[in-house]
């Protein structure tokens, strides 16, 4: 379990967080970039006429929450590569891998001859040695729900799907309206979101946990509560049990992927009981969310927030 919600962590960190991405990349087809790549000019199709999509017939994905666009647009047969983090949908499993989100592998990209890369804004390296293999890129950015929404606009506008983005874009926003106008005259309690924890044993160990500039702190105020975390420092800080107890949140949700051992989620539960005084521990107000999607910022964040109103706002009536 530890294993696998540290591995999405990174990738969570690294794609809404934008910490460091470029001073942790390996890039290359070993260890590092080569000195002296061999530059290679893939053959391109004549510019279709203004505003004609492209028909682009082999796209490669470099990250998951990517994946996840691609195939909700109904592009997954155009997909020749993801990354070895894309496990969604199930199809995305069958597909060569080009390496992971840090170790990508070039020689993988090259063999594949994609005539588009979809990447992310923090991939400003991979970005740049694309361009130099003569490879067209199309950079997102999925740090916020606004940037989400723009990527399925602009990938479905760049791929000739333009209609499908329309409509999941149509439905999703009237999902969110539902969201906050369910939550928008009830009392907003003060919540805390934990994405990871430490390797260090002992009552909680360090928390991570969003802060007030991220992914996390905008689904919470749009599920209608309020950030605990009120500092504007880090995007994920980490606290000890004692900062956990200080900011003695009415809420604690605690994201926990892939995990569906009942046993496990009240190991999760019991390391916050071993915190003293936790309002959320004594209203039972503590919730840890395993579905696959809670660290994945892509279209299906939308359930995320449905998930997270409900257990933000339980007195709601949520049919």
């Amino acid at each position: 379990m530890r294993g696998i919600n540290m591995r999405r962590l990174l990738i969570l960190i690294t794609a809404i967080a934008l910490l460091a991405a470029g001073g942790f990349l390996l890039y290359g087809f070993g260890q590092g970039e080569p000195q002296n790549p061999t530059i290679v000019r893939l053959d391109r199709p004549a510019a279709p006429p203004p505003h004609q999509p492209l028909h682009y017939e082999r796209i490669i994905s470099l990250a998951p929450s990517i994946t996840e666009v691609l195939f909700s647009l109904g592009l997954g047969d155009r997909v020749v590569g993801v990354t070895r983090y894309c496990d969604y949908p199930p199809e995305a499993l069958e597909k060569p891998k080009i390496g992971g989100y840090f170790d990508i592998n070039y020689e993988a990209i090259i063999t594949a001859a994609p005539d588009l890369v979809v990447l992310m804004k923090e991939h400003d390296k991979p970005r740049e040695y694309l361009k130099r293999l003569g490879i067209e890129t199309l950079t997102v950015d999925h740090s916020s729900v606004d940037g989400i929404m723009e990527s399925i606009r602009l990938i479905g506008e760049k791929t000739g799907t333009k209609k499908t983005a329309d409509k999941i874009l149509m439905e999703t926003e009237k999902r969110i309206e539902r969201v906050k106008a369910m939550t928008k005259d009830l009392n907003k309690p003060t919540v805390m979101v934990a994405v990871g924890r430490s390797l260090q044993t002992g009552a909680a160990g360090a928390v991570y946990i969003s802060g007030r500039d991220g992914f996390y702190d905008e689904l919470i105020s749009m599920a209608g509560g309020i950030n605990a975390y009120a500092k504007d420092t880090l995007k994920f800080p980490a606290l000890s049990a004692e900062g956990v107890a200080r900011l003695n949140p009415q809420v604690i949700i605690e994201m926990v992927p892939d995990v569906t051992d009942p046993q496990t989620d009240e190991k999760m539960l019991e390391k916050w009981r071993s915190i003293p005084g936790l309002t959320a521990v004594s209203k039972g107000r503590v919730y840890v969310l395993n579905q696959d999607y809670v660290v994945v910022p892509g279209p299906r964040f939308i359930l995320l927030l449905e998930r997270m109103a409900e257990v933000i706002h339980p007195e709601a009536h949520w049919e």
